[in-house]
């Protein structure tokens, strides 16, 4: 973990200098908090021999995994997004799933990427966050100092090759009357999610219980408060538990990879 000193800084620091304070195992907690105005992004790392049904899966599914960049064979050094990077030791935790389960959380991955692994950086919501706030719309996770809660859905996934599985879905609380402006701000962001998937209420999506979330804390809602809910880079690791593939490596919800690109960078320029 870092010192207060940088605990006050981290917001201000650029992609590069974030991956370094990662990789030196100064910051281990979630990354919502660092880089601000650096897009994030999530991991998926599996044996090449999927790769391709993998990249086909992204494609069909753009909303909830829009793909930004594929290392080389063997390779953790991003081609496109990032310098002097190394997915193996550039994210804060990963998840290691074996057989489709779960099987440990690590740190790092030196030991664990292997000369057949190919890893796709995916768009992250976090990116589209900064401009909502400039117009003016709270984040009431990042207020409280939260992660924001990710769900499964009854939406099933385009299937490609053994990837398939429900849609995952990021909640957040926005004010009534400005759940239009919303809209409007994330649509432009189509390399990060984009728009909204569903507003209102989640037993249209199957989601029984708001304060139950599949993955991090539920946040609660104001009286005025509509539960907006867009896609999530957590999808494919809901695909791995239904691929079961023998080996597949993601970050771990919320611990994203912090690129070279900033925010705008993702959006259409319309904003």
């Amino acid at each position: 973990m870092t010192d207060a000193a940088e605990l006050l800084d981290v917001g201000k620091l650029t992609g590069s200098e974030a991956r370094a304070l990662i990789r030196a195992r100064r910051w281990r907690g979630p990354t919502v908090s660092m880089a601000q105005g650096w897009a994030q992004a999530n991991l998926v790392a599996l044996p090449v021999e999927f790769a391709a049904s993998f990249r086909r899966f992204c494609e069909l599914n753009s909303q909830a995994c829009p793909l930004l960049d594929v290392t080389a064979v063997g390779s953790p050094v991003p081609t496109l997004i990032a310098s002097d990077a190394d997915l193996r030791t550039d994210i804060p935790r990963y998840c290691v799933y074996r057989g489709g389960v779960l099987a440990e959380e690590r740190e790092d991955l030196i030991g664990c990427w292997g000369p057949d692994l190919v890893g796709f950086l995916l768009g992250c919501s976090f990116t589209f966050e900064a401009a909502l706030m400039r117009g003016g719309i709270p984040m009431r996770h990042l207020e409280l100092g939260m992660t924001v809660p990710m769900y499964k859905t009854n939406r099933e996934c385009h299937p490609a090759g053994p990837f398939h599985g429900p849609l995952v879905v990021t909640m957040r609380p926005i004010p009534a009357d400005l759940v239009e402006r919303a809209i409007t701000i994330t649509s432009h962001f189509t390399r990060a999610h984009g728009a909204p998937v569903h507003v209102g209420d989640p037993a249209v999506l199957d989601i029984a219980d708001l304060n139950r979330p599949d993955w991090a804390d539920p946040l609660p809602l104001r009286p005025d408060d509509v539960p907006v809910f867009w896609a999530c880079g957590v999808t494919p690791q809901a695909a791995a538990a239904e691929a079961r593939l023998d080996l597949m490596i993601t970050h771990a919800p919320a611990h994203m990879f912090i690129t070279d690109l900033c925010d705008e960078s993702l959006s259409d320029g319309a904003l």
